[in-house]
């Protein structure tokens, strides 16, 4: 649900930002919000004005979340921590950092950097609106940004794990408690009350009367949490089930492999025979790509024995590649962020194995077995 996948909008410091389904109703609906404010608010303007203003802010605000994100971002990686991608949702954003902070006092600071980020260029929009008049175009929206961005930047900061303001907690109790998973169960406690007392509030302002799209937005928001909060701690707990492991302790030897010249009848009755999904594919003995059924089901049913699982297959420039020493939660993340089953392994340039979420899932229900056994 909360993995890197939807709209690629292109990438900024290197990383790559997606567009989540949730925001594409949002920013519409947000803009005509917004203009129906600037009209109450300045009766003088015409229509034209309100509608592009209102326009023009929620494109503003949408770039607000992205320096949000970035502001986390840039202290992960001057940690040297990877960060595989940032997706922007309905209330915010989420930068995937590939593997967790060392110390607590690395968590806090790329917990506290998005609100930081969004409090600065709060007093940016303001310093901006300053020398014009608030009835002006330029004073309105820069006053109104600089009013979203102080919220972003508070709502983040409630002590609710996702948000930011979990995380700090998060942090504290990992210094406290010297256990991560500790803390990190602590900080998801928090966010699932929080996410339940909003829900609450929401039902209760609903049967008091209240205006009923405010009662909505508190039961929307909060489950929103509540979801957030307890897939955020079922990562964690994968990614502890994980540590310790590489690509190539999960992969996979044999390569199964299939000449490009082959037609994709041949391929799906390939596939019937030996039962596997993922080949890669050979031209003069050399690697070109990779196919899958994913790949094939884009080609019309009567097309298929007059096309080459060349023209079919993923070429070798666009697959996804992963290292033999690469930790396998990093790897398990990789495929949700790019939405792939299987990836090579290469050593030394080689492909040496293949490696698949399936296989990951396996050992992941295989360790937490052992584990309840240990504690039975």
């Amino acid at each position: 649900m909360f993995s890197g996948s939807g709209l690629k909008l292109g990438r900024v410091l290197g990383i790559p930002i997606y567009l989540n389904w949730t925001w594409y109703p949002t920013v519409p609906l947000f803009a005509v919000w917004l203009a129906e404010q600037f009209s109450a608010a300045h009766p003088h303007w015409t229509l034209t004005q309100d509608w592009v203003l209102g326009f023009l802010a929620s494109l503003l605000l949408f770039g607000s979340v992205i320096f949000h994100e970035l502001g986390h971002s840039a202290v992960a990686l001057r940690y040297k921590l990877p960060v595989l991608s940032i997706t922007l949702f309905v209330f915010g954003g989420m930068a995937a950092i590939g593997r967790d902070p060392d110390r607590p006092l690395q968590e806090f600071n790329i917990a506290i950097a998005g609100p930081a980020a969004s409090f600065l260029l709060a007093l940016a929009f303001l310093a901006v609106a300053a020398p014009f008049p608030a009835s002006s175009m330029v004073g309105a929206v820069c006053s109104y940004l600089a009013e979203l961005n102080a919220l972003l930047g508070l709502f983040n900061l409630v002590p609710g794990f996702p948000l930011d303001g979990g995380r700090v907690l998060r942090a504290i109790a990992w210094a406290k408690t010297k256990d991560f998973r500790r803390a990190t169960q602590v900080a998801s406690w928090s966010g699932q009350t929080i996410a339940y007392l909003l829900i609450l509030l929401g039902v209760v302002a609903a049967v008091e009367g209240q205006a009923w799209e405010n009662a909505l937005w508190l039961v929307f928001i909060g489950w929103f949490l509540l979801a957030a909060a307890q897939q955020s701690y079922a990562q964690v707990a994968v990614k502890r089930v994980l540590d310790g492991l590489s690509a190539a302790d999960l992969m996979s030897a044999e390569l199964p492999t299939i000449d490009r010249s082959l037609s994709l009848e041949d391929y799906l009755h390939e596939v019937l025979r030996t039962g596997r999904r993922c080949h890669l594919v050979l031209g003069n003995n050399e690697l070109v790509g990779m196919i899958t059924l994913h790949n094939v089901r884009h080609i019309p049913r009567e097309d298929w024995a007059n096309t080459s699982i060349q023209a079919a297959m993923l070429p070798k420039s666009r697959i996804e590649w992963v290292g033999a020493d690469e930790p396998a939660a990093g790897i398990l993340t990789r495929m949700q962020e790019t939405d792939v089953n299987q990836m090579p392994v290469l050593r030394d340039g080689q492909v040496v194995g293949m490696v698949s979420r399936e296989a990951m899932l396996r050992v992941i229900q295989t360790r937490l077995q052992i584990e309840r056994l240990a504690h039975s």
